[in-house]
């Protein structure tokens, strides 16, 4: 019980203390962020090298983290042979573009997660991009981490260096920084979703504020990327639920427990996404109502124009004939008398119309 105390204490300070962030560089040609050795929660200085550490760790204890951006498969095979990783997840690792998943290869396990920014944008329109999408891969053993990224975000400097200064909750072991780094991914749908609903809540506005008969490619581009954040959100609870639920030889006992709060969160986010979904579907039923409503209310006005007009040009169409023959032709006030007809005839049909709300 007094770990378990000595963790909650540990991850207040991640949580709620806002610290600088580490310099985070990757050298031309070096997939090598960040390489360091962990022995009793504290960081031992001098093991910026993979080989070096790995070998600090086999000899004395401890485990070893390798932070890596975008590796080859021929930078990535050296720390795989030596970690003994297994073929098909170091392939995952390399090509990316995985489902958020967690598999187990003997005494190793491997987790992706999808890691999600929110693009800035002034207005937003029916070509904007709201979710940008990136990968985080977890190597996970007895005595090493190793993490993998993909994408221009999601960087782990500074949640490295909250996790060295933030406490003993390094003291759990590997373990430690896969829960640290469900928990930040998570917590960046919930920080995304708010967003989104910025942009939800401007939508619905205009469209119900009387000028959304344009509104329909929003809405629709909305639905696309909220779909995007949907592909990075749901396949994750199956994973987070093993890890909570399920003991596992990589997964410190007192760690697990931190793994049911990121599950709680990740259900918020995934009830949030889906109640964004069906507004979105309302806002977008009515915002194609309110375009039927408006050609309909023009189809009307048309075609009462359209039976205005048509009585000139019976009138004109009639005497247009050229029959000798015709009444009114010879007499003096035949013209006046036919265009007077025409004027009352429209006057009287155009305050019909008005009157029934065609016009």
């Amino acid at each position: 019980m007094s770990m378990i105390r000595d963790l909650r204490a540990a991850v207040r300070p991640l949580r709620r203390t806002p610290l600088p962030s580490a310099p985070q560089t990757v050298l031309p040609g070096n997939c090598v962020v960040d390489c360091a050795v962990y022995e009793d929660g504290r960081r031992v200085e001098g093991y910026a090298n993979p080989d070096s550490a790995i070998h600090r760790v086999r000899a004395d204890g401890g485990f070893v983290w390798i932070g890596l951006h975008e590796p080859s498969a021929l930078e990535l095979s050296g720390i795989a042979e030596r970690f003994g990783l297994h073929p098909l997840a170091v392939e995952d690792a390399v090509h990316a573009h995985q489902r958020p998943k967690l598999e187990r290869y003997d005494d190793t396990l491997f987790a992706v997660f999808k890691t999600v920014t929110y693009v800035e944008h002034e207005q937003l329109s029916a070509t904007s991009e709201v979710v940008d999408t990136g990968e985080i891969m977890v190597f996970l053993g007895n005595d090493f981490v190793v993490t993998v990224r993909h994408g221009g975000h999601g960087g782990l400097g500074d949640l490295r260096h909250r996790l060295e200064h933030g406490g003993e909750l390094l003291a759990a072991g590997p373990s430690s920084v896969l829960h640290a780094v469900a928990d930040r991914v998570v917590d960046t749908y919930l920080d995304v979703t708010r967003l989104i609903q910025d942009d939800i809540d401007q939508v619905e506005n205009d469209v119900f504020g009387g000028g959304g008969a344009g509104d329909a490619g929003r809405i629709y581009q909305l639905k696309r990327e909220l779909l995007e954040l949907k592909r990075a959100v749901a396949p994750l609870a199956h994973p987070l639920r093993r890890l909570a639920e399920r003991p596992m030889r990589q997964v410190h006992p007192d760690i697990r427990e931190y793994f049911r709060d990121v599950e709680d969160h990740l259900s918020r986010v995934s009830e949030q996404v889906a109640s964004f979904d069906e507004l979105l579907t309302s806002i977008l039923q009515a915002n194609l109502a309110q375009v039927t409503v408006a050609q309909n209310e023009d189809m009307r006005k048309i075609s009462a124009w359209v039976a205005i007009f048509a009585v000139p040009t019976m009138v004109a169409g009639v005497y247009g004939m050229n029959f000798e023959h015709m009444p009114e032709l010879k007499w003096k006030y035949g013209y006046p008398m036919v265009m007077s007809v025409i004027v009352v005839a429209c006057a009287l049909m155009h305050r019909g119309f008005r009157r029934n709300g065609w016009l």
